[in-house]
């Protein structure tokens, strides 16, 4: 593994109005020095651009935080960032996320997912013409999707996973094999992670925890899906930008084969709790910490507002990650728990929606 020195670098992070991608500039910006961070992103209305706008607010008081807004899949923009800031590390968490929103909108994962990771690649490609030194490292956000239906638990990245389930699945699979070779043809040095269950303060609202508290709240029902048959390793924000801030900073080396022909320097590592929740004990825990921080009442029929029902199309019944490799190769083993990080998003969530009234 090759160190990379992040400080007095620039760090190019696609997505960065996002849940994740804003966590990390956060993070860059407070414990990095003299980092300079250029970030992007096309501020859709996948959901409520209000958090985005927040999210950014919050970035934008660092002298050292460059935002452009603007789309991975424009090649011209993404070959002028490019050209003007020659990044040293490349986070890609810019993407079309979800998987039911993949079965209703499929163009916007191949534009997004597809050909907006091919401009990443080819400016990462370029960024060596002229033998300059380009990119140290690009590290890219896969998914637990990519796992499909497997059978074999916990999932681990020597798994086959050449059975995606849904659109959103298939794109980031493409991901890494486009990833891989790019790695190979020009030594790129790249690390792909697969998420799983992301959640915690100012997440996406179309996450199930976000999901059940706006429909509590409004006294809706909540659909719990495969009859509440299914487990998640739902893993916490913080823990996921600390895996992804120590992987940025160690990448796969370059080394030549027998033929004289790089090896890719190329990695796919898992960063999941390790641990699976059983959907109901989640909405438990959910609407035991919504009381506790004052969201719902005490006395809320929680029962009245629960529906099972049967499987949705694309969705798996298990998510489960092998992060030995994780904590072999960088010491760290995400490790917050469910109760934990639900406590924060529900304090969160009372600040936010019932203090400020946006």
């Amino acid at each position: 593994m090759q160190y990379v020195e992040l400080k007095n670098k620039t760090v190019f992070v696609t997505g960065a109005a996002g849940f994740i991608g804003s966590n990390l500039v956060k993070r860059l910006l407070a414990d990095i020095d003299d980092v300079k961070v250029v970030g992007v992103d096309n501020m859709n209305d996948y959901y409520d651009v209000r958090l985005k706008e927040t999210r950014l607010q919050e970035l934008s008081k660092n002298s050292n935080f460059v935002f452009i807004k603007g789309d991975l899949a424009d090649k011209s923009l993404i070959t002028a960032i490019f050209e003007k800031y020659r990044p040293a590390v490349v986070v890609n968490l810019g993407a079309q996320a979800g998987v039911r929103y993949s079965i209703t909108n499929p163009d916007a994962y191949i534009e997004s997912n597809l050909v907006g990771f091919y401009n990443i690649l080819e400016a990462c490609r370029h960024s060596y013409d002229n033998d300059e030194k380009g990119v140290e490292h690009l590290v890219y956000a896969s998914s637990s999707s990519v796992y499909g239906t497997n059978k074999k638990v916990p999932y681990s990245t020597a798994d086959k996973v050449d059975n995606p389930v849904s659109l959103y699945a298939a794109t980031k699979k493409s991901n890494e094999l486009m990833a891989h070779a790019y790695s190979k043809l020009y030594n790129i040095p790249s690390t792909g992670l697969r998420f799983f269950t992301v959640y915690g303060p100012a997440g996406r609202p179309d996450m199930a925890y976000f999901d059940f508290t706006n429909k509590l709240l409004n006294g809706e029902t909540i659909q719990i899906f495969n009859y509440g048959n299914c487990k998640r390793d739902f893993t916490y924000i913080d823990d996921i930008i600390e895996g992804v801030i120590r992987v940025m900073q160690g990448a796969p080396e370059k080394k030549n084969g027998e033929d004289g022909l790089p090896i890719p320097p190329y990695a796919v590592y898992n960063i999941g709790n390790n641990q699976p929740e059983k959907l109901l004990d989640f909405i438990q825990i959910l609407q035991e910490e919504l009381i506790r921080a004052g969201v719902l009442p005490e006395d809320y029929n929680f029962e009245a507002h629960k529906q099972l029902v049967p499987m949705q199309p694309g969705d798996v019944t298990i998510t489960y990650a092998d992060t030995e490799a994780l904590e072999h190769d960088y010491g760290f083993r995400p490790s917050t728990s469910l109760r934990t990080g639900l406590r924060k998003f529900a304090q969160w969530y009372k600040d936010f929606y019932m203090s400020v009234n946006l």
